[in-house]
């Protein structure tokens, strides 16, 4: 049997760089090497597109500073047919590899310029099918202003929040604190399109927003402040169906974070120092909330039309409410993450559920559907 010829894309510009290389080697490890060819692909922090490592477990966590390193080669990926090949041209000779035509591309990429719907209308100019959400749904869920629009408009309980953009915060300041200053304490401080809590403040006091606002503008000039919301954080995993069927949710889990009060879930505690937090799955929840949390995902992953995969994130309110934090394009996949874990515990491995999600790339079409 013809092998499939998968091309692993990893790395990026976003400050979640060493958590995709973690990811991708996890991924390339599951693969069956009867089954797939890998064509690893690592695009640099300064962007540029270079061979990848081909040794799964040299792309290692650890203290989260794993990155593509360089290289003199840069790989091309041009509009096409889907049967064109992928080159590697170096930039010392002139020498120009052909790597060969790929079936399917797994993009293992968060934040902008990766989960953000651009690698995904490269992929569509190219005609190459891509595991994962398309160019709305991913940049949609990216953006976390259009992202609650989203889910508002469809129906789908949000909590209380303020957009701060660059021009009204420089120009409108007194107009924007005010609006701040009508939602309860303590506030999330933002960037609207990053992941993993970079550039995230906790705020009890509108003293501390100045300084909050500018950690988050660091990362994206497009700064969110939301209100805190009193609940438990829960996840629950959505999986494109094959064949045409409808998506299924996973159980829910929910992250306990043995810190010290005042703390939260960031990126140190998520990557890092991941000795303080619990994945609890299943979350200790009843049947009637477990139904609603499903429903509520799954709904929520039909109002952007993503496909593939999405962890939707929520909280549950003491009442049974369900109010949608967020929705994960591409979720942390690293063998660890909550997603696949929640896949894990109703009976899908690793390496199953990393089947799957190719199977469901080669199954769908590029282009308008």
């Amino acid at each position: 049997m013809q092998k499939i010829s998968v091309a692993v894309i990893y790395g990026g510009q976003s400050g979640e760089h060493p958590i995709s290389c973690a990811t991708a080697g996890a991924v390339m490890a599951a693969m069956d090497p009867e089954k797939y060819q890998i064509l690893s692909i690592g695009i640099r922090r300064d962007g540029a597109w270079v061979p990848g490592e081909t040794d799964p477990a040299r792309l290692q966590l650890g203290d989260a500073t794993v990155e593509v390193g360089p290289s003199d080669e840069r790989i091309i990926i041009g509009p096409g047919d889907g049967t064109q090949s992928i080159l590697a041209r170096n930039v010392v000779t002139g020498e120009i590899r052909d790597l060969g035509a790929v079936d399917v591309v797994f993009p293992l990429l968060h934040g902008p310029f990766g989960e953000d719907g651009t690698i995904q209308g490269l992929l569509e100019m190219a005609r190459l099918p891509y595991v994962g959400s398309g160019v709305f749904a991913s940049a949609a869920g990216m953006d976390k202003v259009y992202m609650k629009q989203v889910l508002s408009q469809a129906g789908l309980a949000i909590g209380p929040y303020v957009y701060v953009s660059p021009w009204r915060w420089a120009n409108e300041r007194e107009v924007v604190l005010s609006e701040i200053s009508q939602l309860s304490f303590p506030l999330f401080v933002k960037p609207a399109r990053a992941g993993s809590s970079l550039g995230m403040t906790k705020v009890t006091d509108l003293a501390q927003l100045d300084a909050a606002i500018a950690t988050a503008a660091e990362v994206d000039p497009r700064v969110l402040v939301e209100q805190g919301i009193s609940g438990r954080e829960v996840e629950c995993g959505v999986l494109g169906g094959l064949g045409g069927t409808r998506a299924s949710a996973s159980g829910v889990g929910e992250v306990i974070l043995d810190v010290p009060e005042g703390e939260f879930y960031d990126f140190e505690h998520k990557y890092v120092a991941t000795d303080v937090l619990t994945n609890q799955i299943p979350a200790d929840v009843s049947q009637t909330e477990l139904e609603d949390l499903r429903s509520v995902a799954l709904r929520t992953f039909e109002a952007f039309s993503c496909e593939g995969l999405a962890r939707v994130d929520m909280f549950l309110l003491a009442g049974g409410e369900v109010v949608v934090n967020e929705i994960n394009t591409m979720p942390g996949f690293t063998p660890f993450s909550m997603y696949p874990a929640l896949w894990q515990a109703e009976g899908m491995s690793y390496s199953q559920l990393v089947d799957h999600l190719i199977s469901l790339a080669l199954e769908r079409t590029v282009g308008l559907r």
